[in-house]
């Protein structure tokens, strides 16, 4: 997938990353923590044409794109078809109808901080866009929160691979752990949430 990835860098440029992210809203087995390193990476180069500011642009624009995707379904299509769609044909993208009840339910939670929190983190932030949709969340506001929160994970990963050069690849390496780390606090911290919210129920 590296060399799929760097090929279409190399060869389309920024609509080669606009597109590359743009995908891996759709398909999440395609990694933004490989590509925005790669392409930051690429823009450290002595012949490049790319810049660090079109790279992080071209990354972002495709990022927002692909979140609007599976914003719409969860707006048109209703929690219990999306569901079905799911276990039907989401094996082919990886999400299955468990992961749309999850998201829904932190994101019921959380409110519109959910969206830009979630675009923090790998294996939520193609999902968080569904719940958002479904609850019929302002579009306006959908756009602002996923524009901040990919703007700042987009930016973190192209400044790595710049500053980290032919060693790009350690993003990955070290931001996967660190990843399900952040995912374990925040599930800890939704379940603590809920705890207490039962707690106090019981008590009136």
């Amino acid at each position: 997938m590296t060399e799929w990835i760097k090929t279409t860098i190399e060869s389309m440029g920024y609509i080669g990353i606009a597109l590359l992210m743009f995908l891996e809203n759709l398909f999440p087995p395609i990694p933004s923590e490989l590509i925005m390193p790669l392409a930051g990476y690429t823009a450290n180069l002595p012949d490049t044409k790319l810049s660090v500011a079109g790279v992080f642009s071209a990354g972002l624009f495709g990022s927002v794109l692909g979140a609007l995707i599976w914003y719409y379904p969860g707006k048109f299509l209703g929690e219990n078809r999306l569901k079905v769609w799911a276990d039907r044909y989401g094996k082919w993208i990886t999400v299955t109808s468990k992961d749309i009840t999850k998201s829904k339910h932190w994101f019921d939670k959380q409110g519109n901080k959910a969206v830009l929190l979630g675009r923090l983190v790998p294996g939520i932030r193609t999902l968080i866009s569904i719940p958002a949709g479904l609850s019929n969340m302002p579009l306006p506001s959908f756009i602002f929160y996923t524009t901040v929160g990919s703007a700042v994970w987009v930016g973190l990963l192209t400044y790595s691979g710049y500053i980290l050069g032919s060693q790009y690849e350690l993003v990955d390496k070290y931001l996967a752990p660190v990843s399900k780390i952040v995912l374990a606090v925040i599930l800890l911290a939704f379940l603590v949430l809920v705890l207490k919210r039962t707690h106090k129920r019981r008590r009136r």
